[in-house]
């Protein structure tokens, strides 16, 4: 994800389009799966239809992006979900999955962006600036020293920098099943080792193998200073409230919805904001999904009316409730409505 930020192409995607036999409809509730991050959207967009339709309101779980996409890929037919939520784009392998179970309609829909921000006890550490740099020094499983890797020995903020508070490294982050984890890896660690100078070390040490090098700066501590958690946000902010020092990942919608308990940090100087992220200035930014069985529309009452109105100017819009919860809208918007009216036609 080093593209410019809201490039791309059409939004709503067909990824494969190979014919997919029918099933016979014996079920009317729309099943969703997937994402933590994406889960407060979905489930503010699913009661909102089951107001609004003559259809019932969408079951809405959650689970992380990698578990969602593994469940939308197990087949098609009534004993399978219908949408996966996902905060990163899906693989080819996820892709491959899908087709070899017979999934092979598949449109992905950009449904926002949304920022991921580092966030502490609103009482806790003066954690209120950070560089990526920095969380690499303080994450990274090891560290280039004169032409060989070491385990990272630091165990303390201000031994990565002397500008940081004087508390120990102890970092709540996404585990990897879940989307966030991908982004942070890709856009924090992995953006650090290059901003430090640890990429260009690492490459002499392993002989210029470009690959390895990105490996071996993405590789996670795993001594107990950074923990992953496999829950959603309520669960790092658990950790965050009986561990007053530790500092944990976030979406920043969760954020703002906590600023009662969370205080939150730049990156780069950089305060995220819905305005620093649809300008592309806040750093760590990514677009937000959910994608849909083709094969099911049709078939399973509403699926395409949900896919309309989770889209729609009124719902997804600058105006809308996922704004107001903290989505920063997509300005290709039409573009996605135009694709999914199109679906069945």
């Amino acid at each position: 994800m080093k593209s410019g930020h809201f490039a791309g192409t059409a939004v709503a995607t067909v990824m494969a389009i190979s014919a997919t036999s029918a099933f016979a409809q014996s079920r009317d509730q729309i099943q969703v799966a997937g994402s933590s991050t994406v889960l407060p959207y979905a489930s503010i967009v699913a009661e909102a239809f089951g107001e609004n339709f003559d259809y019932p309101s969408p079951v809405v779980e959650s689970g992380g992006s990698s578990a969602g996409l593994k469940k939308f890929c197990e087949g098609v037919g009534e004993n399978t979900i219908d949408i996966a939520n996902s905060s990163r784009a899906i693989r080819e392998a996820e892709v491959a999955a899908c087709a070899e179970a017979g999934v092979t309609d598949i449109m992905e829909v950009r449904i926002g962006y949304d920022g991921i921000v580092f966030a502490s006890k609103s009482d806790g550490p003066d954690f209120t600036a950070f560089t990526p740099a920095q969380w690499y020094n303080a994450l990274a499983a090891e560290l280039p020293q004169d032409g060989a890797m070491v385990a990272n020995p630091n165990t303390n903020w201000t031994s990565v920098d002397e500008s940081l508070p004087d508390s120990e490294i102890l970092a709540f982050i996404p585990g990897t099943k879940h989307g966030t984890r991908e982004v942070f890896e890709e856009k924090v660690i992995l953006q650090g080792c290059e901003d430090s100078g640890a990429m260009e070390q690492i490459l002499e040490i392993n002989g210029g193998d470009e690959d390895a090098a990105e490996s071996a700066c993405m590789a996670v501590r795993t001594d107990g200073l950074s923990v992953d958690i496999d829950g959603d946000y309520t669960e790092t902010l658990a950790r965050i409230e009986s561990n007053p020092n530790g500092i944990g990942v976030f979406g920043l919608a969760f954020y703002e919805n906590n600023t009662d308990k969370l205080k939150v940090a730049t990156i780069n100087d950089v305060v995220p904001s819905t305005e620093s992220i649809s300008t592309g200035e806040y750093p760590v930014s990514r677009p937000l999904y959910f994608y849909l069985k083709q094969a099911h529309v049709g078939v399973i009452p509403g699926l395409k009316e949900y896919a309309e109105f989770f889209v729609s100017d009124a719902v997804a819009g600058p105006n809308g409730p996922l704004a107001a919860y903290g989505l920063v809208s997509d300005p290709a918007l039409a573009e996605t409505q135009a694709k999914i009216a199109d679906l069945g036609s």
